[in-house]
């Protein structure tokens, strides 16, 4: 990992404390739970165990945060959009994933200048979060920016995809209207398009329409977040959680001392876990040949970090 970017559990950005990396391919993290929202509203609106939504909305209510930079689906043709949420009813319409790019870390400059919010709280990918964290440390560019963002949350991500290409995967492969899918998730292997009616894409189908970026990525569980969440691991309506920070772990542990989330521990040698372990080195392991490649063939890469 390169030196100027500190790995969660060091002191200054992202705040951590004493760290473990008893599983290989998670990065440093201080507990790995099982978690989702209490409140139904949230956790039939939220992907998977609306986590996320939930940690944010006791963060706002609560004085925690001013706002959060969050994606939303912006149309019926899944169209990624890019807000600050200010308020709870805000954070709520942000519920569930859009499988689409969605550029938001700009938006942390309009929170913390243009709308001078003090305590600001972003949610992204892996490569996002990545970001986040040189804004922070940089002395050019994000000053009085990177200084206001209290909480990172990481969603996991194996790969996303163009809007355009959500179209062709949806119409091409799932026989559905992207315009008829309310929602889409990951499971068994298969990207689910749910509507009036529901298709399963094969995954490895749908990689080919994937982002050429995701390439080069080798982060799947955005191991530089305070807190990182996602489905893989989690039993059905659940969320794997990796508390990465003491930051992050004192955020999560108010939410559940306040009734917003509901935890559970997981089992020694839990499958699905182990399951999430070989996904994430397996990237890693794609990336780092990918990038060796185009190296070889004279290419620039962006990327060659967590090896």
């Amino acid at each position: 990992v390169p030196a100027q970017l500190p790995a969660a559990g060091r002191d200054g950005p992202p705040h951590g404390g004493a760290v473990t990396d008893r599983f290989e391919g998670f990065g440093k993290y201080r507990r790995a739970v099982s978690a989702r929202a209490t409140d139904p509203g949230i956790l039939n609106a939220g992907q998977d165990g609306g986590t996320t939504t939930a940690l944010l909305c006791f963060a706002r209510e609560n004085g925690e945060i001013d706002g959060a930079v969050l994606t939303y689906k912006a149309d019926e043709q899944w169209t990624p959009g890019q807000h600050v949420a200010t308020t709870v009813e805000e954070i709520k319409k942000s519920a569930g994933s859009v499988y689409a790019l969605s550029p938001s870390v700009f938006q942390l400059k309009d929170a913390a200048r243009e709308m001078g919010l003090e305590s600001v709280a972003y949610v992204g990918l892996p490569c996002q979060v990545v970001a986040g964290r040189k804004l922070q440390l940089s002395p050019f560019g994000g000053r009085h920016v990177g200084e206001r963002v209290k909480y990172v949350i990481g969603i996991f991500c194996s790969e996303n995809f163009h809007p355009e290409s959500l179209r062709v995967i949806a119409g091409g492969l799932g026989g559905l209207s992207l315009g008829e899918v309310q929602k889409m998730h990951i499971a068994g292997g298969k990207l689910l398009l749910e509507g009036a009616e529901t298709a399963g894409v094969p995954v490895k189908q749908a990689s080919r329409f994937s982002q050429d970026g995701d390439r080069v990525c080798p982060d799947l569980v955005a191991e530089y977040a305070d807190i990182s969440v996602g489905s893989i691991g989690a039993e059905p309506g659940w969320n794997t959680v990796f508390l990465r920070t003491r930051r992050g772990e004192g955020l999560f542990e108010r939410a559940v001392a306040d009734g917003g989330l509901e935890v559970r521990e997981f089992p020694e040698g839990a499958k699905g876990l182990q399951l999430l372990q070989k996904m994430s080195l397996a990237k890693k392991k794609t990336a780092k040949e990918t990038i060796e490649k185009r190296e070889q063939l004279g290419l620039f890469v962006t990327r060659d970090m967590y090896y």
